[in-house]
């Protein structure tokens, strides 16, 4: 195994304080490795913790990303902290889902990339969020359980 890039600041290292929030955590990139490619990345965090905005309650919920890299690529372990700097963060779940988008796309700049989360039922009712970049095309496809 190589030793991590000197661009990456977490990768390899034993770092353990997690972000505060989301405007606190960095996503850090790395070269694509096989550019002339097109394939998919998929991603999934089972364990994804929030809070409501409106009640202070904690969300829990499936959060899956799949993205066609561009240049470069989300280094996994700057990914694992973002999405943890969501616990202790306010959000509605929809806010969420498009915040996750727009970060990634601003990190990266992937081809296409769909995020969706699939949060734990709250009064009865299970809320599944997914967003799209570009809009909708019909191409990039999260698989269903």
């Amino acid at each position: 195994m190589s030793a991590p890039s000197a661009e990456l600041s977490l990768l390899g290292r034993s770092e353990h304080r997690l972000p505060a929030s989301p405007d606190e955590a960095v996503l850090e990139t790395f070269p694509n490795r096989t550019p002339g490619r097109s394939y998919t990345i998929h991603l999934s965090q089972p364990d994804f913790a929030s809070l409501c905005p409106v009640t202070g309650q904690p969300d829990a919920a499936h959060v899956e990303i799949m993205y066609i890299p561009g240049d470069r690529c989300v280094e996994t372990k700057s990914l694992k902290f973002y999405l943890a700097s969501y616990r202790n963060h306010a959000l509605f779940n929809e806010a969420i889902v498009n915040r996750i988008l727009d970060d990634l796309v601003k990190a990266c700049a992937p081809q296409q990339a769909v995020v969706r989360g699939r949060f734990a039922p709250r009064g009865g009712i299970q809320l599944t969020c997914e967003a799209r970049f570009p809009d909708f095309d019909g191409k990039l496809e999260i698989p269903t359980a």
